[in-house]
């Protein structure tokens, strides 16, 4: 299975769509007003695509010089563990080395721990730090 990466890349909003939509990510799926927009407002993103299906994405949103905010990284299911996801982080770590603070929020389940942890990055409670968060679930 070749794997092709592309940065900053046209990518369809029924692409998008599927993508975010096999993974069950229905805060992106259930507005596709929203939808059409996320990669425009993205400072940088990377796709993974098998041929011609998109099998991954992540996307960063920040300011590029002191922060930045791994706003998404997806793998369809039966791409999982194949290095695709690893490939995407790794990328997106060398692209943004010179960034201070690379954030990111996630499931705190033991396969997300494992798989962040494997590419560098440390829980923020284990850097003597704290993180706040405001979810408007409704909007």
């Amino acid at each position: 299975m070749e794997i092709t990466y592309c940065t900053n890349n046209k990518i369809s909003i029924a692409e998008l769509m599927e993508l975010y939509g096999q993974l069950g990510w229905t805060g992106y799926t259930a507005h596709p007003a929203k939808m059409a927009q996320i990669l425009q407002g993205s400072l940088w993103y990377m796709s993974a695509y098998a041929g011609d299906k998109l099998v991954g994405l992540i996307r960063v949103v920040g300011d590029g010089c002191s922060v930045v905010y791994v706003q998404d990284l997806l793998v369809r299911e039966e791409y999982q563990r194949k290095g695709i996801g690893r490939q995407l982080m790794e990328s997106m770590l060398a692209e943004f080395r010179h960034i201070r603070q690379i954030v990111l929020i996630t499931d705190a389940t033991a396969k997300t721990r494992q798989f962040y942890q494997s590419v560098g990055m440390s829980l923020v409670e284990d850097t003597g730090g704290i993180c706040y968060v405001r979810y408007n679930l409704n909007v």
